[in-house]
């Protein structure tokens, strides 16, 4: 197998090295964010996010020439696809605490771990905030409905979901009217 570099194969220790330094990166990121560090964690996570792309099949190479890692076993697959859905729900938690808040982000960045893990409730709810926050009460429901279910006793999810059914509630309510107006 060649060695790696552009526009050759990664050999299998390559593999482990980019996982090292993605887990590294990932740690460096932890610390950031638990020293208040919000923006330098964000970066870390970046960081991370990088080298775990360039191992992820399914994703075109992140720098032109430069192919993709050795083929990955499905203890590394599983190691990839867990960092990358930390990685995103770490960078999800960073953006809620910027000012403003980048809702937008926090939302792609909670799909990004949904499609990873379905069930993680930290992105349920993270997504739920977020869509509740860009005013998509019907998504915000449900995302933190399924939170709920998995988490009943989490008083954040609780309250988010109170400010949302409350939220549905007035929409519905102005919707009725609308349409009353229209065809009254």
């Amino acid at each position: 197998m060649p060695a790696s570099g552009i526009g050759g194969t990664a050999e299998l220790g390559e593999v482990e090295q980019r996982l090292s330094q993605a887990k590294s990166f990932k740690c460096q990121g932890n610390t950031c964010y638990s020293e208040h560090r919000v923006r330098e964690a964000v970066s870390m996570y970046h960081r991370a996010l990088l080298q775990l792309r360039s191992l992820d099949p399914s994703l075109p190479a992140p720098f032109p020439g430069l192919e993709a890692a050795a083929k990955l076993s499905p203890e590394q697959t599983q190691a990839v696809q867990s960092l990358q859905a930390d990685c995103y729900n770490n960078l999800a938690a960073c953006l809620l605490h910027s000012q403003p808040p980048k809702y937008q982000r926090v939302y792609e960045c909670s799909m990004n771990v949904l499609r990873l893990q379905p069930c993680n409730v930290k992105a349920l709810y993270r997504a739920g905030v977020s869509s509740y926050h860009l005013k998509d009460y019907t998504e915000a429901h449900i995302y933190l409905s399924q939170a709920a279910s998995q988490n009943p006793k989490d008083s954040n999810i609780r309250h988010y979901l109170q400010l949302t059914n409350s939220a549905l509630q007035v929409f519905r309510a102005e919707e009725k009217q609308k349409y009353q107006g229209m065809f009254g």
